[in-house]
Parts: C-alpha cells; structure tokens; sequence
C-alpha cells in the first residue's frame, strides 16, 4: 500500500491516464456525472448489448455505481445512496470493462477475473464506504432516471455528484486493498 494517503479529484468521463495514476488507497472525490446499476439493469444492459441495440449511455470513460438508492426526501434529488455488495456484478464488470467502463464503485472484494479485467482494460474499483447512504445521497445534486424506470430502486440513474468520497481498492496493475490491508496487518 502506498506509504501515504494522496486525495485524487476525478471527474468523468475518465481515460486511461486519469485511471493510471492512482494507486490502492488513494482516495478520490468525484465530481461530474456518474451512472447507477445494480443487477437487474446489468442483465438488461447486457440484453442490449448482445442485440447490438442502443444503450442509455455511452460507456467509455464513465463510471457505474452499484447502489438501490432510497426515495428522495422533498426538495431533495435522492435519499440514501449506500453501496451494494460488488461481486454480484463482477459476472458482467470485465466485459463492460472492454467496452469501455472506468471505474466502478461499490462495496466488498471483487472476484479474480475482474481484477484481471482492471489490469487488460486499465480500469479501477472504488470502494464506497457501506453505512454511510444518508451521506452519499447528500452528495448527489441531481437523479435522472434514463433507463428502466419498471425496476423501481435498480432503474439506471444519471447521478452529478459533487465531492463524492470513495478509496481505490484495485488499481490497473492488479493491486488488491483486500489482500494487501489483511497481508500488511496479520498477526505473525
């Protein structure tokens, strides 16, 4: 792990150099437009793309936050906009990946194969810090839903954030917060 904590602005869409210099540990505050999808909008992207049909968004450079976002509050974009556990998604994060996909945000260890995907298609995963919804979706400015609206919470949404708080937890050269934190801090 890096010997200290850099803070890292980020503002999608994202390239290859934006990706490339961050390092697991690093925290990024994101500002700009991101993109929500849980599972359920992942299996109907993926119907779209196999169909070789348009999708909501252009994918290159953007980020996916994996994240069921509660009723917004009145006068308010969103309400609470905690992460979803990420392996429920890795079936689908390499190929989006290769289409473009540069960073993802969501919670827990992601699965070999998408670590892999990070280190071939220089992308990154972003952890958001589980607990802490009623903050991240005070964060978020403005909630457009643009794609499936019938799946409620799991819609794909056009979130601009402002400050969005998240740390590096794999980076493109195959680094892994997880195993590297649990190394580093094992009882010997």
């Amino acid at each position: 792990m890096p010997a200290s904590v850099r803070t890292v602005n980020l503002k999608p869409p994202l390239t290859e150099a934006d990706v490339s210099n961050l390092q697991i540990g690093d925290k990024v505050l994101i500002e700009g437009t991101i993109y929500t999808a849980r599972d359920a909008a992942h299996k109907r992207l993926f119907e779209l793309i196999d169909a070789n049909k348009e999708l909501p968004f252009a994918l290159k450079g953007q980020v996916i936050y994996y994240v069921g976002p509660t009723p917004p509050r009145p006068g308010r974009p969103m309400g609470s906009a905690g992460p979803t556990t990420s392996y429920r998604m890795d079936t689908y994060a390499p190929r989006l990946m290769e289409l473009g996909i540069k960073a993802t945000i969501g919670k827990g260890p992601r699965a070999p194969a998408v670590i892999e995907a990070m280190r071939k298609f220089k992308a990154v995963y972003l952890v958001a810090i589980g607990g802490t919804g009623a903050l991240l979706g005070r964060l978020v400015t403005k909630s457009e839903t643009i794609a499936f609206e019938d799946l409620g919470t799991e819609a794909i949404r056009k979130l601009t954030v402002s400050g969005f708080p998240a740390i590096v937890a794999n980076d493109v050269r195959g680094r892994d917060i997880f195993t590297e934190a649990v190394a580093k801090y094992a009882v010997k």
